[in-house]
């Protein structure tokens, strides 16, 4: 029954990488927080206002990344990948200390972050995880881009589809179940970019650091990046751990089965918002009732523990 404690790192963790947009050498440090703190960043280079929770509500910019904002306007941007290396380990609690605007890229999946914060281990905490479950099917439509999601006793579980004209991407899809599968080739799935569209991004005073070290680039029918892709999914993988890391701004371990078509970072976010505010879609459970826990989640007692 472990995994429905809360979790936070059992030490603090230094590194530093180059961000993606900005191009400029941030200096992290990830530190073990209290329960029910949730993810907090703090800008260390700034000496006031410093503050930016990590929350689906906080989110300011949903293009090429996830940016979060703090009421005063300081921002955090990038955070996904490492959120959704939190996500995958169970951290549900940690204060990350930046010395910069932007989260570091490092290979440009979660794997760097996944490896680090495995390597000072993870500590459970004495209160119970905040989860909610899905009741209801919920549907949502976005510029032409879907994403939906239906009840699930068990935990969360993705199926996301691609549906890109360049022939080496081309329609692209995969069902995780983050409950049970092996989740390798997700976290290490990098990001990636049409070469085409390099110099646009480029002229938007994005991609800065920016380079095949972090990022696979598709030029017509080829890779450019030395090793080919990790797996023959990278791609689509890639996209379900970009929701992953957005997912976990919601707060909540959420119990479900999403279905997403062509999305996106800013496509989950305004899901989040609508399924959030929609109550009657959802319920939270309370673990300390193990009679309302058998009940909802129709499983036997040996079948209580959650995982990340």
């Amino acid at each position: 029954m472990h995994n429905i404690f809360q979790k936070t790192i059992a030490k603090e963790l230094k590194f530093e990488g180059i961000g993606l947009h900005t191009g400029e050498t941030a200096r992290i440090k990830i530190c073990p927080a209290n329960t029910d703190q949730g993810i907090i960043f703090l800008r260390t280079d700034l000496n006031s206002n410093n503050k930016i929770v990590a929350n689906f509500k906080n989110v300011s910019n949903a293009k090429l990344c996830t940016t979060l904002s703090n009421e005063f306007g300081v921002t955090v941007s990038t955070v996904e990948h490492l959120m959704a290396a939190f996500y995958i380990l169970g951290i549900d609690n940690a204060v990350v200390e930046i010395n910069k605007s932007e989260v570091p890229i490092m290979d440009g999946s979660s794997k760097d972050f996944i490896d680090l914060l495995n390597s000072v281990g993870l500590k459970h905490q004495s209160k119970k995880r905040k989860i909610i479950k899905i009741t209801n099917k919920f549907e949502f439509e976005y510029n032409g881009k879907t994403i939906s999601i239906e009840p699930n006793d068990e935990g969360l579980e993705v199926d996301f589809k691609l549906n890109y004209k360049n022939k080496l991407i081309g329609n692209q899809s995969n069902r995780i179940k983050f409950y049970k599968d092996e989740l390798e080739k997700i976290y290490s799935s990098r990001t990636f970019c049409l070469f085409e569209d390099i110099e646009k991004i480029k002229k938007n005073g994005l991609a800065k650091g920016g380079s095949l070290n972090n990022a696979i680039v598709v030029k017509d029918d080829k890779i450019l990046n030395d090793g080919g892709l990790r797996n023959n999914k990278e791609f689509v993988n890639h996209k379900i751990l970009d929701l992953a890391g957005d997912f976990m701004l919601s707060g909540y371990r959420v119990y479900g089965s999403v279905n997403c078509s062509e999305g996106g970072h800013q496509l989950t976010n305004l899901f989040l918002r609508k399924l959030l505010t929609s109550y009657s879609n959802f319920i939270e459970i309370d673990f300390e009732n193990l009679d309302q826990l058998r009940q909802e989640f129709k499983i036997s007692e040996n079948k209580i523990a959650v995982n990340a």
